[in-house]
């Protein structure tokens, strides 16, 4: 280990001591320290730099646009990626929200006719130490076939690799005195395990970087990854990265990370409810930004949403690189013949259909049951392995199409149902688990980022229902969330159960009630001090008393 003090590491969770043996071994912790004490004060300039643009908008009143200092790289026609590996060239479908801690969810992925999984370790994913370690060693035993029944890596679905985003910190290791950045931790371990295998099988490393914000952030990745080749004897371009476009500012510079990126390249990705919170997270004290309710009003064919899928597409195409949709996260229910499963299947097939039309080579699904269907709707429409030559050239999107906020109000059902994923998000994150279902669909961070924006920005500007004119208000929305507790603590029996779900309920309702907008409902959870006790033993030991938990 370098240096007498210069790195800190946890000890193993119980019952992973084999697997940690294994990740971390004096060359792996040699490689993550030069690593992260090469690149800590460059993350810590991006996170920065996402404070300074933040305040410039909040003091200025300004909106963001096409940047003027980077026209010369969106008006030069000549530059590309480099051409998309085949393994990524048809990937029609992939499984979402994958966290890889969950053995047995991950052995059926494998096995699936899917073309992709986008191995979670950021929206579906609770970033415990254990299931870091857990899933970061299950991709090691999928990579070197060590998963029975399941086909070799060259032949199974594509790993789409998913760090944490620059927001998250790992608590469990140190490196010079201070928490190592989680994104660079999960990308270490795995490029150092994982790297040369997967290029040596034409299978990667494949990456998808979370909630980038500026190519700036884009630019820094490509430094890592041009460093990490280096380091491991890869050539230059092994490692391919899809950006999921989540926030509105990046939804300007699609062009300057793809730029950015150029050699290490797989595309960019569209993501619904993360990039519509993004709205709420910088201009969600702004009275002309006020989200309207999501389950109503807020839907890929409105005009900010359907705007942005579009650029995204006509850039990456432009550019010689992929376009993917979001993820379908309805449940299918499992009798075929039932109106439930048809009227599901009809939906998830329509949102779907819009995806391909505006040419999108591929999206995600939660529910492996939909992965023939959604094969299948993408042959019947589309022609050969991509839509890579449908350039859009119908297109042209401005700075006011991808601010038009969609006109509507707020509805009784819309606040409960916000209410209700917050509260569950929470709860799941206490219970160490990164997405739960609720009402026929997977909930993650992504839906929870939106929900709890959404109850924050109603009561900021005192909303009024739909319903019956009341106000959106503080006490309104804690007797909502107390009528919520009475319902879904008549279906927990258990005293610890229902205790955690109390403590999730108190942390929404600090959430939602702050002065200021917590920038991520992650990042909060993070580093609360009642999410970081629950995972540590002698909590779970109190939690079995079934006693009150104090908070800091």
């Amino acid at each position: 280990m370098p240096g007498p003090v210069s790195m800190e590491l946890s000890p193993p969770p119980s019952g992973l001591e084999a697997e940690y043996e294994t990740l971390f071994t004096a060359d792996s912790l040699l490689f993550l320290h030069e690593l992260v004490s090469t690149f800590n004060e460059e993350v810590d300039q991006v996170l920065r730099l996402r404070v300074s643009r933040k305040a410039h908008l909040d003091l200025s009143g300004d909106l963001p646009s096409f940047l003027e200092n980077t026209s010369h790289i969106r008006t030069d026609p000549t530059w590309r990626v480099l051409p998309v590996p085949p393994r990524l060239q048809r990937r029609h479908v992939d499984i979402g929200d994958l966290a890889p801690c969950d053995t047995q969810r991950f052995i059926k992925a494998l096995q699936s006719p899917a073309q992709g999984i986008q191995v979670d370790f950021d929206d579906g994913n609770c970033p415990t130490y254990h299931n870091q370690i857990k899933g970061i060693h299950n991709i090691l035993k999928a990579v070197y076939n060590q998963f029975p029944n399941v086909p070799p890596i060259s032949q199974a679905p594509v790993l789409m690799l998913r760090p944490r985003a620059w927001n998250m910190l790992e608590h469990n290791m140190m490196v010079e005195g201070r928490e190592v950045p989680g994104p660079l931790f999960d990308f270490g371990l795995l490029m150092f395990h994982c790297g040369q295998t997967l290029s040596a099988n034409q299978s990667g490393p494949f990456f998808y970087l979370s909630k980038v914000e500026s190519f700036m952030e884009a630019r820094l990745w490509n430094k890592i990854f041009v460093w990490c080749q280096q380091k491991l004897g890869l050539p230059l371009g092994s490692i391919k990265a899809t950006v999921l476009i989540e926030n509105v500012l990046a939804a300007f510079e699609m062009e300057e990370i793809l730029y950015e990126l150029r050699e290490h390249s797989a595309g960019l990705n569209c993501g619904i409810w993360d990039y519509s919170a993004s709205f709420v997270n910088k201009f969600g004290h702004r009275q002309a930004f006020l989200l309207p309710d999501r389950s109503k009003y807020v839907n890929m064919e409105k005009r900010f949403l359907r705007s942005y899928m579009e650029l995204l597409v006509q850039t990456c195409h432009r550019r010689g690189a992929l376009a993917t949709g979001g993820m379908a996260a309805p449940l299918l229910p499992p009798d075929p013949l039932s109106d439930s499963h048809r009227r599901v299947l009809a939906a998830v097939s329509r949102l779907k259909l819009l995806e391909i039309q505006a040419g999108v080579d591929g999206f995600m699904v939660y529910d492996l049951s939909l992965i023939d269907p959604m094969q299948k709707l993408f042959r019947l429409n589309t022609e050969g392995d991509n839509q890579l030559n449908q350039l859009r050239h119908d297109v042209t999107v401005t700075p006011d199409d991808l601010l038009s906020m969609p006109s509507g109000g707020v509805t009784l059902y819309g606040l409960k149902y916000n209410i209700a994923v917050g509260v569950l998000f929470i709860n799941a994150w206490l219970s160490g688990e990164g997405h739960f279902f609720y009402r026929g669909q997977v909930e993650d961070s992504a839906t929870a980022e939106i929900s709890r924006s959404q109850v924050w920005q109603w009561i900021c500007h005192q909303t009024r229902l739909e319903d019956d004119g009341r106000v959106v208000s503080r006490r309104l929305v804690t007797e909502l969330t107390e009528q919520l507790l009475v319902e879904l603590s008549a279906l927990r029996p258990s005293g610890r159960d229902k205790q955690r779900l109390l403590t999730a309920a108190d942390m929404f309702l600090e959430v939602v009630l702050k002065r200021d907008f917590p920038e991520f409902i992650t990042t909060y959870l993070n580093q609360e001090h009642t999410f970081l006790s629950s995972q540590s033993s002698g909590q779970t030991e109190a939690l079995a008393t079934d006693m009150p938990r104090p908070k800091l």
